[in-house]
């Protein structure tokens, strides 16, 4: 009987209605948690709402479902509790759900006599019928067979009508992959044997094969079962690595199944498939693709009806989701129902979808497909009219006209009349030329073009002018084709006075007009080189541009040694403050400081042995400080930083500095002044090859080690009259780069026979040196 004090079962709210002040995000899992834990706590009138809050967002979450209707069993509302056991068993086929409902179930019967029995026969049958395959459901077998041996018999009669209902239950257990399939075994031999020795040994003998079969499978069930995490609640992917798991877990469970391992009859087959589907439905309830699966199996497998019926639920459960209604509609199609299939189509013109112009033109070829020419053409005169359709149903039916009912004066007469509203679409210009071109109306195509670009902003013309330059290229004489380009440039560059270089022809013009699908006039090596080129070109002229004030932001500032350091930087980037740049001094102490006071008051910085021009010039001083380091920098260092372009962001470009480098004169070196390894205020030379030679300086290895000093050195001789210790660059230290020394061994061996003094070879001299 039905507690006076518990209320009934609200009605369900929807989704919409629902009251979004409990939480922010009605998906939060642990906003449900939360929700679910403190419904626990409250009584039944109180907890009601919640629940029919978390279940109009979980509709398929078992967990709830079972403490919600626990929670009226408790207070033994019985007409509360089948109310929801029917909005919830056939949707969540959750073994601790159901096994909730048969106890529910016997505790209304148990007081029934015979008649309750039967019932509560019939529950069982029900439940397993549903569930009776599930991996978990070896305990609703064992409490089924334990209900039907408590039944008692009155006469011989009824008690072999319950031994053979025992025995059926136990040979459809024992068959089935579940937790407990060892157990049941067992209890089912003991059974036979306590029946009839004689007739156990048949029917054990006949079950065995059986038996295990139904073991291994359950074996290799259960590596796939227990990837899935059957607490997680449905919610719309979000791509997390977890989903992705889960997902990709469900599909291993379900090609598993269809695969039959149990080799059972397609009948049994098919059902435990129907069940996997409908358990990952549970926890996948919101991925479109495994809806799609499921009716797609389904009609594959001969079940129509049973596909209509999974594309309906699906649209319940995504009514957003427009694929599956197209799907819906190629079923319906594909089937025979026209008029099933034109009532999807009309849901999605309705119901105002994202994309209604991909709605108009499905439906006029549906249309055409299934009532002819005549009644596409009708819609799309009114389609035409609707506030939300784009040039795309223009290009789709007149497409349509041309190529499917051959009528290319239709076709001409719908593009034309699109012109005067979408003059300002690049893509439907291009459209319409195509069009025209396999009409092969070079006339028209060239007049097209030309009204297009005519209107077209310069910003929106270049796909246009590209098509205009290959149209010529195909149809044209090389005096159109070269006017084409040059206007083009125009265009898409400005005058001969703004765009500059870009207006000058190149070898990637010739490219372009001498190249054909995948074959062109060069090599790939030509092509990158031509890249590069290009990429170069485009800095330069950048460069260019920039403005040259004398002041304000961008202004930069070419001193006499040509090095470019830019004062101010651009407003839209964020630049470093360059007043507190100093020198990097690898000798200089950790915690040693100078208060340098071009930087300002207060602001400690690290002490160098050079000035540093920056931070002289920051602080508005004379140029002292720029020109003391140019006294300590080498000649042909300056030669190369006086032709590096002002980089702008953390790194150069190295296209940018490589070409440089490979066009930079770097000065030959020059004998330096005999002298101690003292700081020079004169700038050092770089020595020649023989000199360097003839050093007998010691040198680290690569390797950590040094190498050994000269023969001189060693036998204590004196220098000789053209041995000295002048101050040249190779007195620092080499890399320890191996690269970096393989690339120096290559320079000495070319120095060695052509006698250069590059730096290179003025390097490789310091390996080369005297041993004799």
């Amino acid at each position: 009987m039905a507690s006076a004090e518990t209320p009934s079962v609200p009605e369900p709210k929807d989704k919409e209605t629902a009251d979004a002040s409990t939480a922010v995000d009605k998906y939060s899992i642990e906003a449900a948690e939360s929700l679910a834990n403190k419904a626990l706590h409250l009584p039944i009138a109180d907890a009601a709402p919640i629940y029919e809050q978390l279940l109009a967002v979980f509709p398929t979450a078992a967990k709830f479902w079972k403490q919600y209707v626990e929670a009226f069993m408790t207070v033994n509302n019985d007409d509360a509790t089948k109310q929801i056991f029917s909005r919830c068993l056939l949707s969540c086929l959750h073994v601790p759900l159901w096994r909730c409902y048969i106890r529910f179930i016997r505790k209304v019967n148990e007081k029934k006599g015979a008649e309750g029995h039967e019932e509560t026969r019939k529950a069982f049958d029900f439940m397993l019928s549903y569930v009776g395959s599930d991996i978990a459901s070896g305990p609703v077998w064992m409490d089924y067979i334990t209900f039907l041996k408590s039944l008692q018999a009155l006469n011989a009669v009824e008690e072999s009508q319950r031994m053979t209902a025992v025995r059926k239950a136990y040979q459809k257990a024992i068959v089935t992959p579940t937790h407990h399939v060892e157990q049941l075994w067992r209890d089912y031999e003991n059974f036979e044997n306590s029946v009839s020795r004689q007739l156990a040994k048949g029917l054990v003998s006949e079950y065995q094969p059986k038996y295990n079969s139904a073991r291994a499978v359950y074996k290799e069930r259960k590596k796939y079962v227990d990837e899935i995490d059957w607490n997680m609640l449905a919610v719309p992917p979000t791509g997390s690595s977890k989903e992705e798991s889960q997902w990709m877990a469900w599909k291993r469970l379900l090609a598993f199944e269809k695969a039959n391992p149990q080799r059972i009859d397609t009948v049994s087959a098919n059902k435990r498939i129907v069940f996997t589907y409908e358990q990952c439905l549970m926890y996948l309830y919101h991925y479109p693709d495994i809806w799609h699966d499921y009716a797609t199996w389904h009609a594959k497998s001969g079940s129509m009806e049973a596909a209509i019926k999974v594309f309906q639920r699906a649209l319940k459960a995504l009514p957003d989701s427009e694929l599956l209604r197209y799907a819906y509609a190629e079923l319906e199609e594909s089937r025979g129902a026209v008029q099933a299939a034109k009532k999807v189509y009309e849901s999605l013109l309705t119901d105002g979808t994202h994309n209604a112009s991909l709605a108009h033109i499905q439906y006029i070829r549906f249309l055409r497909r299934t009532e002819g020419f005549e009644a596409a053409r009708k819609y799309f005169l009114d389609a035409r009219q609707s506030p939300n359709c784009t040039y795309h149903v223009y290009v789709a039916y007149a497409t349509m006209a041309f190529c499917l009912d051959k009528e290319p004066k239709v076709a001409h007469n719908v593009f034309e009349a699109g012109m005067k509203r979408y003059m300002q679409e690049p893509a439907y210009i291009l459209e319409y030329a195509d069009f025209l071109s396999r009409m092969n109306d070079d006339k028209n195509i060239r007049a097209l073009f030309e009204r297009a670009l005519s209107s077209l902003p310069a910003e929106a013309s270049a796909e246009v002018w590209k098509s205009f330059v290959q149209f010529e290229q195909t149809y044209g004489d090389l005096a159109s084709v070269l006017k084409v380009e040059q206007r083009r440039k125009e265009a898409l560059f400005g005058t001969v006075e703004d765009g500059g270089s870009a207006l000058e022809g190149s070898l990637q013009d010739i490219v372009s007009r001498y190249s054909f699908m995948d074959l062109w006039p060069c090599s790939s090596r030509d092509l990158d080189h031509l890249s590069r080129q290009e990429r170069l070109s485009k800095y330069i002229s950048k460069k260019l541009e920039k403005p040259t004030l004398p002041s304000g932001p961008g202004f930069v500032d070419r001193g006499a040694s040509g090095l470019t350091s830019t004062s101010i930087g651009s407003a839209d980037i964020i630049h470093p403050n360059t007043s507190l740049m100093v020198i990097y001094d690898p000798g200089q102490k950790p915690g040693s400081t100078i208060l340098s006071s071009s930087v300002g008051p207060g602001v400690s910085v690290p002490s160098s042995n050079l000035p540093n021009p920056l931070v002289g010039s920051a602080g508005g001083s004379s140029t002292s400080a720029f020109d003391d380091i140019l006294k300590v920098t080498p000649p042909a260092l300056v030669a190369f930083l006086a032709n590096l372009p002002a980089v702008e962001g953390p790194t150069p470009d190295v296209d940018i500095v490589l070409s440089i480098c490979l066009q930079s004169n770097i000065p030959a070196g020059q004998k330096g002044k005999s002298g101690s390894m003292t700081k020079q205020s004169v700038p050092v030379h770089a020595p020649s090859v023989s000199e360097v030679s003839g050093s007998s300086k010691s040198r680290p290895m690569p390797s950590g080690s040094s190498y050994k000093q000269t023969g001189d050195r060693q036998s204590g001789k004196r220098k000789g009259p053209d041995d000295d210790d002048s101050v040249t660059v190779q007195s620092q230290p080499l890399p320890r780069d191996v690269f970096r020394i393989r690339q120096i061994q290559r320079a000495r061996v070319t120095s060695s026979q052509t006698g250069s003094t590059s730096y290179g070879s003025a390097f490789s001299g310091d390996l080369s040196g005297s041993t004799s």
